[in-house]
């Protein structure tokens, strides 16, 4: 395929009056991109006006299978046909097995259902709560640059200013401290302090992975302190990185993996697939503290969403995903490590593991300096100009969260396509 050719950045009719309705109707939360697009399959979307792209941003880490996979399809087909929704006040068989399959991934403890990675983080929030109430404690220390979600709780949670500005006074109870600095966490530890909330790899933050000694400190903290480890797993969880949970690609082997076990995980995006789906995950001897009364969900864990998350555990195992993540993840990296080292003047460096890639680029290309925007957003648009999507993250990064199940020619066609983008800015 020549990616030499830019797509027309013309917007047509269709497209103006697409945009003219969320511009009259949908209150302006985006600063969207100018593409609409119409359908999807595997990892292709369309536009309106027929135009393909190669998605390798993957709804932001959602699509684990890429769009339209037949057989999720007809799962919820056939679901939807027998029984979409009934409220927690009832028994249905399907979140108990979905409970049941978490655990079997993850150790011993309960798991609870929501709708959101927001959600589920909260849900966690009151879980150290209510963990630490009778002796007074409810600090929790997080991260700078990390994201937890949009809710109030959440952007106090989050270490970045931008999300918090206009929604003054913060929620109380949450501190941040420098992330992979295990000296600034143990420091930061006081009387009130109750948790410890970590991502592996910083997603929103520009694709930081946490160090393994650093991983192993704060389980020994936490330890230490009797505090809860809370681990955000919402971008970098289910089989991102080529395990299951981000900690167990970090640590390396499954010794490792059974000392680092966190307290609690939150769980969004990929497990639903593009279904809204949310749950976390509590450890063992904390999985009772949430009793009757203290938490609940109006839709969290429909049979819908359950039949969907079954499903691509199933396919995730039978196809043998875990694989293909590290596999492609190795291909990817390796050639965009080659690409770095062919426009050393436009990229800085590559990050990340498995299919949580982030390409680094200079914040001061000179192509590009006439534009007041940041680096990453105009590698993105130039990167959908010649057919492919990705997510960016911060002002010079570019991320790469494709499906699990992108092939080997797909990603030769991005890296065709970057390369052709590179090329293109340098000459």
């Amino acid at each position: 395929m020549n990616h030499n050719k830019t797509i027309s950045a013309s917007i047509s009719e269709t497209n103006h009056a697409v945009q003219s309705l969320f511009n009259d109707y949908v209150v302006p939360t985006y600063g969207r991109f100018p593409l609409t697009i119409e359908r999807g399959e595997g990892s292709q979307v369309w536009d309106v006006d027929g135009r393909r792209y190669l998605d390798m941003g993957g709804g932001i880490a959602v699509n684990a299978l890429g769009h339209s996979h037949p057989e999720l399809v007809e799962t919820i087909s056939n679901q939807a046909a027998t029984l979409i929704h009934c409220c927690n006040l009832y028994y249905q068989p399907l979140q108990g097995q979905l409970a049941r399959a978490l655990v079997d991934r993850i150790g011993p403890g309960k798991c609870f259902f929501a709708n959101s990675g927001a959600e589920a983080n909260e849900g966690m929030f009151k879980l150290a709560r209510k963990y630490g109430h009778e002796e007074g404690r409810y600090e929790i220390l997080t991260c700078m640059q990390s994201f937890h979600g949009r809710t109030m709780a959440c952007i106090a949670a989050t270490g970045q200013e931008k999300v918090k500005q206009g929604f003054s006074p913060m929620m109380p109870g949450f501190r941040h401290v420098p992330f992979n600095n295990l000296e600034a966490m143990e420091k930061a530890i006081s009387p009130s302090t109750v948790a410890i909330m970590i991502e592996g790899i910083q997603g929103e933050g520009g694709i930081c992975s946490a160090d393994p000694s650093y991983l192993r400190g704060l389980r020994s903290l936490c330890d230490k302190h009797r505090l809860l480890l809370l681990w955000d797993g919402v971008q970098c969880g289910h089989y991102r990185t080529g395990a299951f949970q981000s900690y167990s690609s970090i640590l390396g082997d499954e010794e490792n993996d059974s000392l680092f076990l966190p307290d609690a995980i939150s769980m969004a995006k990929s497990i639903g697939g593009g279904f809204p789906f949310g749950a976390f995950w509590v450890r063992e001897p904390y999985q009772d503290i949430l009793g009757p009364g203290t938490h609940g969900t109006t839709f969290g864990g429909n049979p819908l969403g359950c039949s969907v998350a079954l499903k691509i555990l199933e396919i995730i195992e039978r196809d043998q995903l875990e694989q293909n993540v590290v596999e492609m993840g190795c291909l990817l990296a390796n050639k965009l490590k080659g690409l770095a080292e062919k426009y050393p003047g436009l990229i800085q460096g590559i990050r990340g593991m498995g299919l949580m890639i982030g390409i680094v680029f200079n914040p001061e290309i000179s192509a590009l300096a006439g534009d007041p925007r940041p680096v990453s957003l105009q590698m993105v648009e130039r990167l959908h100009a010649r057919g492919m999507l990705t997510i960016p993250s911060g002002i010079q990064v570019v991320r790469f969260l494709p499906a699990l199940n992108i092939t080997s020619t797909e990603v030769n066609e991005a890296l065709s396509i970057l390369n052709d983008t590179l090329e293109s800015i340098e000459s």
